[in-house]
């Protein structure tokens, strides 16, 4: 994926001007950055909700729609949220004509709740779940439609750091066995750093990508 003198507004503001970055398939970037530089428009931008003012964003295969998975900040759910683990991670097979699922519906569900742990707790309300719990079904929802881009925004930032670390291993392996290429917006300097190719910091106008052994850490920390 490409991104060249992207610029963006949210409403009459300019946000970000001039962006430019590169993310080669099966790479993890982390982008970095303080509040208001940027970082959530850029990912509707990316999820196509935001026309841009100017420049482009090139996936890899222009004349076929790229599939992104995205994983929001947290989100809690109601414990009275109507439906189990299983069928809310049901809820993002694209393709569905018939109110019930196929053989091949069924059989990718079954996988995709084995891959990230969550098999054991699959007929518990998801409203029940724990918080981490719940991170792993909206990464399971991201990825049962098996995307070449998975967009993380914020994921880890209301967990504990088990939880955050057991979410990222999980994100890792898919990284690795699927050529999954990952954005993962952050403020974890650990977590980026252990998990990351490679870096995208953001500042007010002001962009500095390179890999994440380069990382300006302590510029970062001043932020």
């Amino acid at each position: 994926m490409n991104v060249q003198r992207l610029a963006l507004s949210y409403g009459d503001e300019d946000v970000i001007d001039d962006l430019n970055f590169h993310l080669q398939a099966g790479h993890f970037l982390a982008v970095i950055g303080e509040n208001g530089v940027g970082k959530t428009t850029l990912v509707r931008a990316l999820l196509g909700q935001l026309k841009p003012k100017a420049g482009v964003i090139e996936f890899s295969e222009p004349k076929k729609k790229m599939k992104i998975g995205y994983v929001p900040q947290f989100r809690n759910l109601d414990e009275e949220y109507p439906l189990s683990v299983r069928d809310f991670v049901a809820l993002s097979l694209i393709n569905r004509r018939l109110p019930w699922l196929n053989k091949a519906e069924v059989q990718r569900l079954d996988e995709v709740m084995q891959q990230t742990n969550l098999l054991k707790i699959a007929n518990r309300p998801v409203g029940l779940a724990s918080g981490g719990e719940k991170q792993r079904a909206y990464l399971a929802q991201a990825l049962i439609n098996r995307p070449e881009l998975l967009i993380l925004d914020e994921s880890t930032a209301s967990l504990d750091n088990e939880m955050k670390y057991e979410l990222l291993d999980l994100v890792a392996k898919f990284q690795h066995g699927q050529d999954l290429s990952v954005i993962f917006i952050t403020h974890d300097l650990p977590l980026a750093q252990r998990y990351a190719d490679h870096f995208l910091m953001m500042e007010h106008f002001k962009y500095t990508t390179g890999k994440i052994a380069d990382l300006p850490v302590e510029q970062v920390e001043e932020q």
